[in-house]
């Protein structure tokens, strides 16, 4: 089918425009305000809403320069060392998930001793607020009609304007719902279980891993990357790692559960 005529830009006002990937930006702090002042209150976390605000702030600064970071030296090392100045012009593109969930990591490090409260707790309350955001992120991919999936003939498959005349797998609404709604609701039910801290922290970095490797599969491959080791993508080398960091954390807090 063809790609419905999405216009990128919402409105503009004179030079100011207001794009919908912004917007999901934006509506993805807004829930994760949401969310992080309702676990912080469920979970018994001492953080007001000056303590979310921080949080949220830390996260933002994390999300931007850890995937800047990131996307220079995953995707584009050789191009950006010799242009290292580039690495600042943010606002022309070029960010990676994987790199931002590092510089959030960090971030939440240095938040969480900054207020003297349990780093595992705020990483738990973060990741699954983060969901949210990732869900509506790769909506925003599919509306630019940017990041799209390898050529197919399944009868949902989408005509991209930049893609070619192929008909491609909807990749991005396929991540929006993995790493969206469904990875949420597997951490909600975490928490309302009342598992113990870094639980959803370490389930999170286990089930993104999972369902970012599986959809890899039908995802077009960076062009000026192409298939990697073994025949893998960039995305998937970069979630094995996560993979195996969740299942490491999780056995690590079930041996300190029985010890």
């Amino acid at each position: 089918m063809p790609f419905p005529n999405f216009d990128p830009v919402i409105f503009s006002v004179g030079p100011l425009s207001v794009r919908w990937y912004g917007l999901m930006y934006l509506l993805g702090f807004l829930l994760a305000y949401l969310v992080i002042n309702h676990l912080a209150k469920y979970r018994g976390l001492s953080l007001d809403k000056e303590g979310v605000s921080d949080l949220l702030f830390y996260a933002v600064i994390g999300v931007v320069a850890g995937g800047r970071l990131g996307y220079t030296l995953f995707y584009n090392a050789g191009y950006y060392l010799s242009h290292p100045l580039e690495i600042f012009y943010v606002w022309e593109g070029g960010m990676s998930f994987h790199g931002g969930l590092l510089g959030v990591v960090v971030a939440l490090v240095l938040f969480s001793r900054r207020r003297n409260i349990p780093t595992l707790m705020v990483g738990d309350i973060a990741v699954t607020a983060a969901a949210l955001g990732l869900g509506l992120g790769r909506l925003g991919n599919f509306i630019n009609g940017e990041l799209w999936g390898r050529v197919t003939d399944v009868p949902w498959a989408v005509i991209f304007p930049t893609a070619g005349p192929d008909p491609r797998h909807p990749s991005q609404l396929y991540e929006a719902a993995l790493e969206g709604p469904l990875l949420f609701f597997c951490l909600w039910i975490l928490h309302r279980r009342k598992v113990p801290a870094g639980v959803p922290f370490f389930c999170f970095f286990l089930l993104y891993g999972v369902f970012r490797f599986m959809v890899e599969f039908v995802r077009q491959p960076d062009a000026h990357l192409g298939f990697l080791w073994a025949g893998a993508t960039m995305g998937q080398l970069l979630s094995a790692p996560m993979v195996l960091f969740g299942v490491v954390g999780l056995y690590v807090l079930r041996r300190r559960s029985l010890s």
